[in-house]
C-alpha cells in the first residue's frame, strides 16, 4: 500500500523538490501553499503526468490553526492518515529588530513555528495508533547560530529545533521519529534577494564553495522518511560545512 506524505509550502523551493522526490518514490501527496495556487496546480499536473500518483492540494495559511484543523479533517475523509509529515512552509524577515512591527513578528512565528505545532498535533494521533510515522521539520542553521537582522526568523527556527528534540523524546516510545534539517544557503527564491556580489561573498564563506540545491534537501528528507528508526531528535545541518 502506498504511503502518504503531507508537504507544507510545496509550490516552490524545497517543498516543490520534495514533492517531485517523494512522487518518484511512489508516495501519495498532500501539498499546501498559501498564495501561489497556479504554481501548485501546475506542480500537481506535472506530478500526475510524470508519476501517475494521487495528489491532493490545499490553499491556506499554515500559521492559522483553524486552517490546519480543516485540512486534517479533509485528510481524514480522504486518506484516514498520513505516514510522513514534512513541515516546510516558512517565511523570512530581514531588517533591524527595532524596525520590526508586532504584526511582522507574529507572521514569522505563526508561519514558521506555530504551524509545526498545529500539523503535529493533528498528525500524531494516527501515527501513535499505527505505531509508526516520520516527522521532518525543515529548519535553518540560523536556528542554531542566529543571524544578524533576522532575529525573528532565527528565533522561530530555534524554536523548531527545540520542538523537534522535545517531540522526538515524547514520541519515541510509539516508534515515531522526529528530525529536522537545518538548511544553510539553499538556492531558492527566499535567497534570491542577494546581489551577485553578495552571493559570491557568501559562496566564499561556505567550505563546499556553493549554495545547496533544493533537490539535495529533498533527497535528505526522503532518506529520513525511509531510513533508520533509531535516528530521532536530530538537527541535521545541510550547509556545505558552513556553520
Amino acid at each position: 500500500m502506498k504511503k502518504t506524505v503531507l508537504i507544507t509550502g510545496a509550490s516552490r523551493g524545497i517543498g516543490r523538490a520534495a514533492a517531485l522526490t517523494f512522487a518518484k518514490a511512489d508516495y501519495r501527496l498532500i501539498l499546501t501553499c498559501s498564495k501561489t495556487e497556479s504554481a501548485l496546480m501546475a506542480l500537481k499536473e506535472e506530478l500526475q503526468r510524470l508519476y501517475r500518483t494521487e495528489v491532493l492540494t490545499s490553499i491556506g495559511d499554515v500559521g492559522d490553526y483553524r486552517y490546519i484543523e480543516s485540512l486534517f479533517s479533509e485528510i481524514d475523509r480522504t486518506y484516514g492518515k498520513i505516514d510522513v509529515l514534512i513541515n516546510n512552509a516558512g517565511v523570512s524577515y530581514v531588517g533591524l529588530l527595532t524596525e520590526m512591527s508586532i504584526d511582522d513578528w507574529n507572521r514569522i512565528i505563526n508561519t514558521n513555528l506555530t504551524s509545526v505545532f498545529s500539523t503535529c498535533k493533528f498528525a500524531v494521533p494516527a501515527m501513535v495508533r499505527q505505531k509508526k510515522g516520520k516527522i521532518i521539520n525543515i529548519s535553518s542553521v540560523w536556528g542554531i547560530a542566529g543571524a544578524s537582522c533576522e532575529a525573528a526568523y532565527s528565533a522561530s527556527k530555534g524554536g523548531v529545533n527545540a520542538f523537534t528534540k522535545a517531540l522526538a523524546k515524547e514520541l519515541a516510545p510509539s516508534n515515531i521519529q522526529v528530525n529536522a534539517i537545518a538548511c544553510g544557503c539553499i538556492d531558492t527564491e527566499m535567497n534570491a534577494c542577494f546581489s551577485d556580489e553578495e552571493r559570491i561573498a557568501l559562496e566564499e564563506e561556505i567550505p563546499a564553495g556553493r549554495f545547496g540545491r533544493p533537490e539535495e534537501a529533498a533527497a535528505l528528507a526522503l532518506s529520513l522518511a525511509e531510513g533508520n528508526e533509531y535516528l530521532t531528535g536530530q538537527i541535521i545541518a545541510l550547509d556545505g560545512g558552513w556553520i
